[in-house]
Order: structure tokens, then C-alpha cells, then sequence
């Protein structure tokens, strides 16, 4: 049977450890400054550049930085395509 002077250490531990992550949690979730362009232009970067794609398999890796750059593109070009729809009257 655990004496009262471990299960208090035990709840200490976890507490800190629970405030740990939630510093962490708030750190990382922080919408305001630099870190957080920095963040999310680092995240672009390595989704367009297909960073999270097995590179072993050449065809799989490429494949994925195609669509993911055609994507976009063809995104905008619907844009545009409709803007110019819209004005010259449809």
C-alpha cells in the first residue's frame, strides 16, 4: 500500500508535467507576432514542397508536388475566370 508521501509526489509530477503542455499548448497556439507568420510560412513551405511525402518513392514525391502546386493555381485561374464572367455580363 503507498504511504500519503508518494501519492503526493506522484499528483506534483503530473501537475507539472500538466502545466508544461498547456504552456506549450498556449506558446504554440499564439496568434500574435513573429512566430506565428514564421510558423505558418514554414508550414506552406513544406506542404507545397511535399515535405511530409516518402521521398524513397520518386514518382509518389513528385506526383505530390504536382498536385499540390496545381492546386492552387488552377484555383486562382477559376477565380479569374469567373470574376471575368460576372463582368462582362455572363
Amino acid at each position: 500500500m503507498a504511504g500519503p508521501g508518494k501519492a503526493d509526489r506522484g499528483d506534483s509530477e503530473r501537475e507539472r508535467e500538466s502545466r508544461r503542455i498547456l504552456k506549450d499548448i498556449a506558446s504554440e497556439t499564439e496568434v500574435s507576432g513573429n512566430s506565428f507568420v514564421n510558423r505558418m510560412a514554414k508550414r506552406t513551405h513544406d506542404h507545397m514542397t511535399a515535405a511530409d511525402a516518402d521521398t524513397s518513392d520518386r514518382m509518389d514525391y513528385l506526383g505530390t508536388r504536382i498536385g499540390r502546386i496545381l492546386g492552387p493555381v488552377l484555383a486562382i485561374g477559376l477565380v479569374i475566370w469567373f470574376v471575368l464572367f460576372i463582368v462582362q455580363g455572363g
